[in-house]
């Protein structure tokens, strides 16, 4: 088999289907039975310069894949593969891959240094191939061009590959500098360059050390800045990406730098190429987010800030020189931008940095930019008109109400009428979105003085339903537009405006939903989105117009799975059931939010609605499938303990849910819609909790399931015991042990980032949640005395966590809510132990003296109970 590898790595890139899969087969029983030959043989492959360019690329690609996967538990198995092999063949291997930096063939160089790479990444924290840095440099200047240019880039996809953890500084210094000489003007070939930069900006986040040094520091940024006047696009491009990366990884070490590069972004800016261009823009962009996550950090205040925060106002100093040049990149539109849904270009850039600008500094961004809203506004050039009314959407979100108000109050007629009457697209399609922005953010019940009054309100409505008639991208928009106008009129109760108009904006949205042309920009989504909000909003007086709305959506449900609804292809109606399940649900919760309209509900509807819910999870499309499961939840909070007539059929679909890894979002929302039904059902959930519990158990025992899951899937046991209570006895065997190896699991925190923190506090809500459902589940039953034994667990770990300081406030409202469980259903047999407990009584004080509302009600009612159970 090693003899014939070219030809069946030629043979599985056939076009002849048969020959392709017999050579596939082929590959796939070398690789079972003699895992160790068959890399030697695929290495051997890449390093072979006499082998054709095709096979040596399709060797790399398997080697590559040999090592990595996007699934975690099949990366964790493919690593301890490779740890595993006989240290002999992991070296020949590792020889021939170093060896194929130096081919000739550019793909074969560029996979050798991928592989490598990998390779590294497993190694390194196992303290293996410790020499492969040297290798890698202790010849880099004596090498030709392509092999130097194959070296660095290897050093690059290291910094990819590789935690900066488990690097030793002085191999980082290597890096550096030999990167950064590769960067340097001295060096003539233009592809070393480019490889160079890319890999110091994958070697940034080792960089610490070196960026607390200033004379390194100074070194580096003078290279960089250097390299962004390259005579070559594609490395002023690699350049301005550095800076990017280093305003986000460095911004407290900018300040000295900030003048050179302001002068070099600038010209960028306005003169360069446009992908230049637009990394020059990205930089201003990421200043502002960084000092917009500082000052939302230490309060916000933007004019009295301390000079204990670390905030170099770098924006606030910038911005008479800054505004103009987005201003100016605002103009630079492209004809078809607005139809094209991926289109990113300098405008769009501008407005963006714009608008992160205004959030940045607040009031002080509008007296820049007015005058240019003033100046364009009514010029003859659409790009002119389409600029202004953009910069002015930009800086809607930022500045305050009482700044903009006034601005608003004039500009809103003349924008209502640039949306009914300019003759250009990209102006309605840009006023409409700014009109959307104003209504998200200067409007609601919390304003003051509102700038959408009775009297204008209905103006609004004829104009933003009249564009809903207009071209798919204006229409999508107005839509938008409405979403926002009904959201902030949610807590208006039976003064809402848009109530006499409820019947004739809804037949507008639905007729846009219609357009043979709505799936065009998002147009039908926004219309059901739109739909669904201005149900949220509306009053009594509308309800028997909701309930007839319920007949529209179920007959095009119906029609969709049938297959004579508006839209023909299997993927486009997939995406239309989602949107009227989620248009379902809507109307479910509302309803049921009122006894006299959910008893109409369920009377004239529940039936037909569950049947159309069952017969698109029949169809198996995982964002349907969602969606109806939502909607299913949402009925069966509304339906109470009737729904258990529809239990035979749902339950298969649940267990299917339950069983889809795969699509894990789809588990996830299938343990949530569990939970809603043993709400529901209570006690009449139990027959079906021995096929859920088993599948649960199962779950949490997978290393295959997406880990987000599994925080959920605790809840969910909560949920049953409570619904079961003691009947949830024979469970206790099996789940207790699963919490108990999570609760320890998540008890620390020492060294975990902040994705990791979130992930963990997710992980304790869900197994809080789970031991309050089991307490409580228990209490006044005759069983209480067989939760005793884990008593003193539960008090360990709310010990732990306490002691970790790192809890948010929903674990924190869970963890006294179980102290109180502990108290009420075991009594004097947690009293004793509550008692012994080291840091309960410090716990429950913090929580008695907490800002938070529901917090101190817990905390009140735990001490109430613990009082009670301590005096018994």
């Amino acid at each position: 088999m090693a003899m014939e590898v070219t030809h069946v790595l030629l043979s599985a890139q056939s076009i002849d289907g048969n020959v392709r899969k017999q050579a596939e087969d082929s590959l796939k029983q070398f690789q079972e039975q003699n895992l160790p030959i068959f890399l030697l043989s695929l290495s051997g492959e890449l390093a072979n310069d006499e082998k054709p360019a095709d096979s040596r690329k399709l060797a790399g690609l398997i080697l590559k894949n040999a090592l990595d996967a996007k699934e975690q538990h099949r990366k964790a198995e493919l690593v301890q593969r490779w740890l595993m092999l006989d240290a002999t063949v992991k070296a020949q291997i590792k020889s021939c891959l170093l060896k194929t930096l130096s081919a000739l063939e550019v793909n074969a160089r560029s996979t050798a240094s991928q592989v490598i790479a990998k390779i590294a990444g497993i190694e390194h924290p196992q303290k293996q191939w410790p020499e492969l840095i040297g290798i890698l440099l202790s010849t880099i200047h004596q090498l030709p061009a392509h092999a130097k240019q194959a070296t660095l880039e290897t050093l690059g996809y290291f910094g990819e590959e590789v935690s900066p953890d488990v690097v030793d500084q002085e191999d980082v210094n290597k890096i550096l500098t030999a990167v950064v000489q590769g960067m340097s003007g001295s060096e003539v070939n233009n592809d070393v360059r480019l490889a160079a930069i890319r890999a110091l900006h994958n070697a940034l986040a080792f960089a610490q050390a070196n960026f607390s040094n200033d004379v390194e520091r100074d070194y580096i940024m003078r290279v960089v800045c250097e390299t962004t006047q390259s005579t070559d696009v594609k490395i002023r491009q690699a350049a301005f990406e550095c800076l990017v990366s280093i305003s986000t990884m460095y911004y407290e070490k900018l300040a000295p730098y900030i003048e050179e590069i302001f002068k070099i972004t600038s010209k960028a800016m306005k003169e360069d190429e446009e992908s230049v261009a637009l990394q020059a823009v990205e930089f201003w962009s990421s200043i502002c987010d960084e000092e917009i996550d500082i000052l939302e950090e230490y309060g916000g205040d933007f004019s009295e800030a301390g000079s204990n925060i670390p905030c170099f106002y770098f924006i606030k100093q910038a911005l008479p020189a800054l505004v103009p040049l987005l201003l100016e990149a605002i103009l630079k539109q492209e004809e078809d931008q607005d139809q094209d849904e991926g289109a990113w270009n300098i405008a769009m850039a501008g407005g963006t940095c714009l608008y992160l600008v205004a959030r940045t500094v607040g009031d002080d961004v509008v007296p820049l930019v007015m005058p240019f809203i003033e100046q364009n506004i009514t010029k003859e050039d659409w790009r002119q008109r389409e600029a202004a009314t953009y910069a002015f959407g930009s800086i809607l979100e930022g500045p305050s109400i009482e700044k903009l108000t006034p601005i608003i109050t004039v500009a809103l007629n003349f924008m209502l009428t640039a949306l009914m009457k300019d003759p250009n697209n990209h102006v309605k399609d840009t006023t409409a979105w700014t009109l959307g922005r104003i209504f998200e953010f200067l409007h609601g019940s919390e304003i003051d003085t509102p700038i959408i009054t009775q009297e204008n309100c209905q103006q609004i409505i004829m104009v933003l339903l009249h564009s809903m008639k207009d071209a798919p991208n204006v229409a999508e928009k107005a839509c938008g537009a409405l979403y926002f106008l009904a959201q902030g009129y949610e807590d208006a109760g039976a003064s809402c405006p848009l109530t006499p108009c409820f019947q004739e904006i809804v037949q507008s949205l639905l007729a846009a939903s219609h357009r043979e042309d709505a799936a065009e920009s998002r147009l039908r989504t926004a219309a059901y989105e739109a739909l669904n909000e201005v149900v949220r909003c509306s009053t009594d007086q509308t309800a028997h117009l909701v309930l007839q709305l319920v007949h529209v959506i179920k007959d095009e449900l119906l029609k969709s799975l049938e297959g004579q609804g508006i839209v023909s292809e299997r993927e486009k109606q997939g995406e239309l059931q989602g949107l009227l399940c989620g248009c379902l649900q809507v109307i479910i919760q509302k309803l049921g939010a009122s006894e006299q309209t959910k008893n109409a509900l369920m009377q004239q509807h529940a039936d037909d609605i569950m049947r159309l819910f069952l017969s698109v999870l029949g169809y198996r499309s995982a964002t349907v499938s969602e969606e109806a499961m939502l909607a299913i939840g949402s009925l069966a909070y509304a339906t109470g303990p009737d729904f258990e007539k529809y239990m035979p059929e749902l339950f298969k679909y649940l267990e299917m849910g339950l069983q889809n890894f795969e699509e894990y979002q789809v588990c996830s929302v299938t343990v949530g819609v569990v939970g809603d039904i043993c709400r529901a059902l209570e006690a009449k959930i139990l027959p079906y909790c021995d096929g859920i519990m088993t599948q649960l158990l199962k779950d949490l025992s997978s290393n295959q399931l997406h880990r987000s899951v599994k925080p959920p899937i605790f809840s969910c046991l909560g949920d049953i015991a409570l619904a079961i209570g003691p009947d949830f006895e024979k469970y206790l065997m099996y789940a207790t042990p699963m919490l108990q190896s999570a609760a320890d699991l998540s008890s620390h925190t020492e060294g975990a980032d902040d994705e990791m923190i979130e992930y963990t506090n997710a992980l304790r809500s869900g197994i809080l949640e789970a031991y309050s459902g089991i307490l409580q589940g228990f209490k006044s039953s005759t069983k209480t005395q067989l939760l005793i034994p884990y008593a003193p667990h539960v008090l360990q770990y709310l010990d732990s966590i306490y002691k970790g300081k790192d809890m948010d406030d929903l674990v924190m409202k869970a963890a006294i809510g179980v102290l109180g469980d502990l108290a009420d259903t075991l009594g004097s047999n947690a009293g004793s132990l509550i008692q012994q407990s080291l840091f309960s009584r410090d716990f429950l004080n913090e929580c008695l003296s907490s800002d938070d509302e529901t917090i101190k009600e817990s905390a009140e009612w735990a001490k109430l109970a613990i009082t009670k159970a301590i005096s018994v």
